[in-house]
């Protein structure tokens, strides 16, 4: 298992927290992925805002891995196709909880929404059960 510093967590963090606030106070949105996902997607009236917030997304990602981290990211055991039918999963969740972990967990609870800490605390609840449940059948 690889190691990761607790300052590049921290920074990470930080970093999320900086751009959600940033949307929010500027552009008076809230930075949930899906849903920021979902308006490029339906192809209609594109705000070019949600196109640069994902580039952004991809080249920080890139920016990590290539230029700042001290080690690769580790690759994952699990076949392809059972990594696209549980991103297709979580997508199909995203949609039926009316939002993701990231626009429920930073931004809403951050404002205190009472409907992003039952989110919340069903996404952990549930995470919880599947590791136990992976860990005892699988």
């Amino acid at each position: 298992m690889v190691e990761t510093e607790w300052t590049t967590a921290l920074a990470g963090g930080m970093l999320i927290g900086l751009s959600a606030t940033t949307l929010l106070a500027f552009n008076g949105r809230i930075a949930g992925i899906s849903g920021i996902f979902s308006g490029v997607l339906q192809f209609r009236n594109v705000e070019s805002w949600r196109c640069f917030f994902i580039v952004g997304m991809l080249i920080g990602g890139l920016v990590y891995e290539y230029g700042i981290a001290s080690q690769p990211t580790p690759q994952s055991a699990f076949a392809p196709g059972i990594m696209i039918l549980g991103g297709f999963l979580v997508g199909v969740g995203t949609r039926l909880g009316h939002g993701c972990t990231s626009g429920h967990g930073v931004c809403g609870l951050g404002r205190l929404s009472l409907r992003s800490l039952v989110a919340v605390m069903t996404f952990m609840m549930t995470a919880i059960l599947t590791v136990f449940l992976t860990h005892q059948f699988l």
